[in-house]
């Protein structure tokens, strides 16, 4: 476990360097400038001397080649020295730190409720292919897979927010309530959404599994002993399942991170996703590398959490493989 855990930290370090270095090439070779709204007149609120807007840029590291831009960079990134953003000037990292919890929080959320039901969900419908039970998930799940993410969020807006009323159609809390009940309705919608997607992809993995395990000799065996076919479901088969759908999971993490971005800007939920927006938007240069790069941790973070409980579930597979 040591040495693959050593090994991932060298990988995973070696990603971050090139996913910081394609990531700053992208940003500083896009056209635009940011410091135009200090420069535009009828867009600056002061507009700022060209020696003010020098030293403006010389503050924020923004002057040189690019080469040495990144060099700088990366030179105060590991030391912990972010930047500063652009825009409003407050540290990147402190930015980040407040937003993170927020996004994980409806990360976490989302993936813990999909894993959940797509479990007994897929285990039905595998068990029961081609039946009606079967059709009826599978429906569900296809409507689940083509609904554009965005799309469902601004439904449910209208339906639940505008026509019903039952619920906040954005923000994490109403100003001046601090309860748990009022976060939690804030988060049902974007929950909703983030879990219908991901639930899709989930019961189909699940489902397809199911149907491969069960035509397997072993489950044969056990049902001409006569064991009961819930018992081959929950002892056998489900545990074949479970290794296959850890990595699927861990694929989805990135899928589930961009749903986050998208949801987050539907719902105006005050997270990494809309942080990073208004920095895409503003060119806010140091605050969006600061968000690529948290964004980088946590795909790899979830990556190795899904190796270590591949392990876990099957304590036959070697880490150090």
């Amino acid at each position: 476990m040591e040495k693959f855990l050593i090994k991932r930290l060298f990988q995973s370090v070696f990603i971050l360097f090139l996913a910081s270095m394609i990531a700053f090439a992208v940003i500083h070779f896009a056209p635009g400038d940011p410091l135009y709204m200090y420069t535009t007149p009828g867009v600056a609120q002061v507009e700022l001397s060209p020696e003010e807007i020098e030293q403006m840029r010389q503050s924020l590291g923004l002057d040189g080649s690019i080469v040495e831009q990144y060099i700088r960079w990366l030179g105060n990134t590991i030391s912990g020295n972010w930047g500063k953003s652009v825009i409003n000037y407050r540290p990147v990292l402190e930015q980040i730190i407040e937003r993170i919890p927020s996004t994980l929080a409806l990360m976490g959320t989302g993936l813990i409720i999909s894993i959940i039901l797509a479990i007994p969900l897929g285990l039905i419908s595998g068990s029961n292919e081609n039946n009606f039970i079967d059709q009826i998930i599978s429906f569900f799940t296809y409507i689940g897979i083509s609904i554009p993410q965005f799309w469902l969020g601004l439904i449910l807006i209208i339906i639940f927010s505008m026509n019903l009323k039952l619920l906040p159609s954005s923000g994490m809390r109403t100003t001046g309530v601090e309860s748990f009940w009022d976060l939690a309705k804030h988060a049902i919608l974007p929950v909703t959404v983030l879990v219908l997607n991901n639930l899709a992809v989930f019961i189909r993995y699940i489902r397809s599994s199911t149907i491969n395990e069960l035509n397997q000799d072993y489950v044969l065996a056990a049902k001409s002993k006569g064991v009961k076919h819930h018992d081959i479901l929950i002892q056998h088969v489900l545990r074949n399942c479970l290794l296959p759908f850890i990595t699927v999971v861990g694929m989805n993490i990135s899928t589930l991170l961009a749903g986050s971005i998208v949801i987050e800007n539907v719902f105006a939920w005050p997270g990494l996703g809309t942080l990073t927006l208004n920095a895409i938007n503003n060119r806010d240069y140091p605050l969006v590398m600061g968000t690529v790069i948290i964004s980088s941790v946590v795909l790899l973070a979830g990556n190795l959490i899904a190796d270590i409980l591949y392990q876990i579930v099957d304590p036959r597979i070697s880490l150090e493989d």
